[in-house]
């Protein structure tokens, strides 16, 4: 990385700034530019932000957001074998900068994420190779769906809703492919699902022919007696019949403990339980931006007709609609949060040759630890249920587990936290990535020996301490620092562009 974002070697006993030799300990505010880019199925979009770090202690903090910039929505092109057209998304990317005034030079660090069905488009990846050059600076982030809820929820801010009204909060995310649900108690997601229903599962050119039918499209079209084919033309009646439909669906989703077989055939997770209805309902995504009026341009897709249809069933539920603070750009992120914390000197890695990591995902799941007698099978549980919901379980990249040490580290609970630790990462420890733990307390270095000695972990083991992580961090860890045998940190928290309260605010 560059730009005066990561730690280079130590100079003189500081940690300093690679390209502009700022030190970390002189400076107690930190001024950064960001880029968040969302790259959706329907949509796509930029935000351009400016972020004010203050130092807490060895931690800096986002004190101020402004932005600076936010792009028009673009409609996300496709070329005619129906993959994302990368060079006439790059060309809109690249005006965007110039609308903001700025060089991809002259931003310190951003998030790009690919979501809905432009994930699962065949080129998916060469869209995240438009940023190739910047890689160094951002965090690139493949939503699936059960991310995706969760940015949603936090984005739109129903998470922050539910802390600041006291109740149960669901956020609906209605987009071009898919539509994800996420209910929201006490700042956490503590529910989700997906389902295939979105705006642009049949889409048509500006003559009224169908230009573009996914999988989904194609189902419900033949639902309402249409068997559609491209270039067809379709009447009021037969679109209206389809959208009622797809409302349906999602009403059921959203609403019933026991679903109809066709919703559950579409669904892309597992239900919601629905054990009770949320008290305030958000919705967010593009055809939000018709459910609450706030456009009435058609865009060649289903949108306008759908929101009147989910409306029209909002009417008889117990759940009150509400605003939310975002829209259209809720699962947009809008910058990436620099944070900078020095390791303690209790640490263990081995080999020494696995440092530096750079951008690994931090799960920071809620575990087991306040028994004298700690349970191996329940902390494996624990993980395994984190690394599902952020659509890591698959084992594709490294992760950072994040916990709190609670207790004695006597040795049986030493011993049943790294046997359970183990177990929940084996999908990770699989693919050959290394072990990854990260404690707050000053046990890094006797779990990691511990792991290593008494549980014969094979492959990398790091094990940190003296850190502060939360869900939604990636972090760089660099390599050990000649003076002290730590090891700097770079934190990099996704910031949402939504109000100042946040459901979790940083740090906290």
């Amino acid at each position: 990385m560059s730009n005066g974002t990561v730690p280079g070697a130590p100079r003189e006993g500081r940690t300093f700034f690679s390209s502009v030799r700022r030190s970390l300990e002189q400076e107690d505010e930190i001024r950064l530019t960001s880029v968040g880019v969302d790259i959706g199925s329907s949509t796509s979009h930029l935000v351009f932000s400016r972020l004010v770090l203050e130092r807490l202690d060895n931690r800096y903090l986002v004190a101020e957001r402004t932005i600076l910039h936010e792009s028009a929505v673009c409609l996300t092109p496709y070329s005619a074998d129906t993959n994302i057209d990368a060079q006439a998304l790059g060309q809109f990317i690249q005006d965007q900068y110039r609308a903001a005034g700025l060089t991809p030079a002259e931003v310190d660090t951003g998030a790009l994420i690919l979501t809905g069905v432009a994930l699962r488009r065949n080129n998916a990846r060469a869209i995240a190779d438009l940023f190739a050059a910047e890689a160094g600076k951002f965090v690139a982030v493949s939503a699936g769906d059960a991310l995706e809820a969760t940015l949603a929820a936090f984005g739109s801010g129903a998470a922050a809703r539910s802390i600041r009204d006291k109740c149960r909060v669901m956020n609906v995310d209605i987009g071009g492919g898919t539509s994800k649900i996420a209910v929201c108690e006490r700042g956490e997601v503590v529910e989700l699902t997906a389902i295939d229903i979105g705006a642009r599962i049949i889409s048509f050119d500006p003559e009224g022919r169908v230009d573009r039918i996914e999988p989904a499209g194609r189902r419900f079209a033949q639902e309402a007696g249409w068997q559609v084919a491209m270039g067809d033309r379709a009447d009021p009646a037969t679109i209206e019949r389809m959208v009622e439909a797809m409302a349906t669906r999602l009403f059921d989703a959203m609403t019933n403990q026991s679903l109809d077989s066709n919703t559950e055939q579409l669904l892309r997770l597992p239900p919601l339980a629905n054990v009770r209805p949320p008290d305030v309902v958000t919705f967010s995504g593009g055809v939000s931006e018709f459910l609450y009026r706030r456009t009435s341009a058609a865009f060649g897709d289903l949108g306008v007709p759908l929101a009147a249809s989910i409306h029209s069933l909002l009417g008889g539920w117990s759940a009150q609609l509400a605003v939310p603070d975002q829209t259209i750009r809720a699962t947009v992120v809008g910058a990436s949060q620099y944070t900078v914390q020095v390791s303690g000197a209790t640490i263990f890695v081995e080999p020494q040759n696995s440092l530096p990591l750079n951008n690994i995902a931090v799960i920071s799941p809620e575990l087991p630890l306040t028994g004298e007698v700690l349970q191996p099978d329940a902390i494996a549980a624990a993980i395994r249920r984190s690394l599902l919901r952020l659509d890591l379980a698959e084992g594709s990249q490294a992760v950072a587990l994040a916990y709190r040490w609670q207790g004695s580290a006597s040795f049986a609970r030493l011993d049943a936290f790294c046997r359970g630790v183990l177990d929940g990462l084996q999908a990770i420890r699989g693919q050959g990535w290394p072990t990854i733990l990260v404690g707050e307390g000053d046990f890094g270095g006797l779990i990691g020996m511990h792991c290593l000695e008494e549980c014969a972990v094979e492959g990398a083991i790091v094990s940190i301490d003296g850190i502060r992580l939360q869900e939604f961090d990636f972090i760089d860890i660099g390599a050990l620092m000649d003076t002290s045998g730590a090891v700097p940190v770079v934190i990099k928290s996704l910031v949402f562009p939504a109000t100042d309260a946040l459901g979790r605010p940083p740090g906290g």
